[in-house]
């Protein structure tokens, strides 16, 4: 096997990288080549006191990573796979009471009460309520769009209904979903210098959250109510979430189910706009395979990672007790071997066995069926409202070592 030939220090975490594209050439070439690859990194500089880690691209080798935590620790050193210089050991070790960073057994735990709140029942009594607030906020999008008809598409429409789809799911009033999305902007923004953001403003918007939550929930002991919040800290020591559990737990919806998904909303609508003929048989059709495809095509997590906890191999790579190893989504959605044409948009692909909800195991996303929801009622909503939507420009990305994001998308209504 030819090795890759990759420029000296190209580092697939590197955020001016991914600011400016997803790697998807340099992945390619080490799905032929190198598979399982080692990056080197200069010490000191990413949080993590090593050298580098391993770089995992094929679809087959991040399941296997993915789903034997035994061997591939989360808890380690967190599933981010990246942060900047100056963050110390303690704020990393603070990260991991968000369980995104929790191994089994206590994962487990922890899962086991969360997803009291994710159950299909759960999902489909938020139906019609996101129904009605996804019409809203493309009407309202287009009621305040400016003169020529343009507007920012993610301020506009993307970021609003997975924040309303939080502040449905865990009783916060809506008028104060403004300040969840501005705490975990700080917090997934801290590579972005547009944002000015550091980690010690990215950490204090974590305790707001925590603060926050903890607030809410001791309401709902004193007074429960008939939502989610009310049943996963009711009677606490009864199989039920500590007040500051559920703090911690409102951090990951706020990253992993806010970010997440209005990224994909704003990847979908760019692929949409640039492959029209998908659009067209969107308007026409509407598949249910559209929203599967969606967050194939965007990975808005390109990767996290995982830590050794022993010698072991994948991909018939040796990998050392302690190294660190990254495990990227967005390069196993573009594999060959599992997608037919996997450079190709198409929103009747089916089956659809990407790995943008992760690559199965204890951390397979949580929020899964909330998110498919939510693509599909903007997406129902923008094509019965909006059907002639144009770009005017292109997206503008943001600058992470681990997100696919958009900070801005231009459109016109026709």
């Amino acid at each position: 096997m030819p090795c890759p030939a990759l420029p000296e220090g190209f580092d697939f975490t590197d955020p001016d990288l991914l600011q400016d594209r997803v790697p998807f050439p340099e992945f390619t070439q080490l799905r032929q080549t190198a598979p399982v690859w080692w990056c080197a990194q200069p010490r000191g500089t990413t949080g993590f006191d090593d050298e580098g880690y391993w770089v995992v691209t094929r679809h087959a080798d991040v399941k296997y990573v993915s789903t034997h935590p035994e061997l591939f620790s989360s808890n380690t050193n967190t599933a981010v796979i990246r942060f900047n210089e100056t963050i110390s050991r303690d704020q990393i070790e603070a990260q991991k009471l968000i369980m995104l960073n929790m191994d089994p057994p206590e994962h487990t735990r922890v899962r086991q009460i969360v997803q009291r709140g994710f159950t299909p029942r759960a999902i489909r009594s938020l139906a019609d309520a996101l129904r009605n607030r996804a019409r809203t906020i493309v009407e309202t999008a287009i009621a305040n769009a400016k003169d020529d008809g343009s507007f920012d598409f993610v301020n506009n429409i993307a970021v609003e209904l997975p924040l309303q789809a939080i502040a449905e799911l865990i009783g916060v009033p809506q008028e104060d979903r403004a300040k969840i999305f501005d705490w975990s902007n700080k917090m997934a923004a801290y590579d972005d210098p547009e944002y000015a953001i550091t980690e010690e403003v990215g950490t204090e918007a974590a305790m707001e959250i925590v603060s926050y939550s903890m607030n809410l929930a001791a309401a709902r002991k004193e007074c429960p109510a008939d939502d989610i919040v009310s049943q996963l800290v009711a009677a606490e020591g009864e199989g039920n979430l500590s007040s500051d559990e559920f703090g911690f737990f409102v951090i990951l919806l706020a990253v992993a189910g806010n970010e997440t998904t209005r990224n994909a909303i704003t990847h979908g609508m760019h692929a949409f706009l640039t492959h029209p003929e998908q659009w067209e048989l969107y308007k026409r059709e509407r598949p249910e395979t559209a929203a599967e495809e969606i967050v194939r095509w965007a990975t808005p997590v390109v990767s996290f990672q995982r830590t050794a906890t022993q010698d072991t191999e994948v991909g018939g790579q040796k990998i050392r007790a302690g190294d660190r190893v990254g495990i990227f989504y967005s390069s196993a959605n573009h594999d060959p071997e599992v997608f037919e044409h996997p450079d190709r948009f198409d929103i009747t692909r089916d089956p659809n066995p990407h790995l943008g909800f992760g690559g199965g195991g204890p951390h397979f996303c949580l929020g899964k069926s909330l998110a498919v929801l939510e693509i599909n009622l903007i997406f129902n909503a923008i094509a019965d409202a909006l059907p002639d939507l144009r770009l005017t420009g292109d997206p503008r990305r943001l600058r992470s070592a681990w997100l696919n994001g958009v900070k801005e998308l231009q459109v016109s209504r026709g």
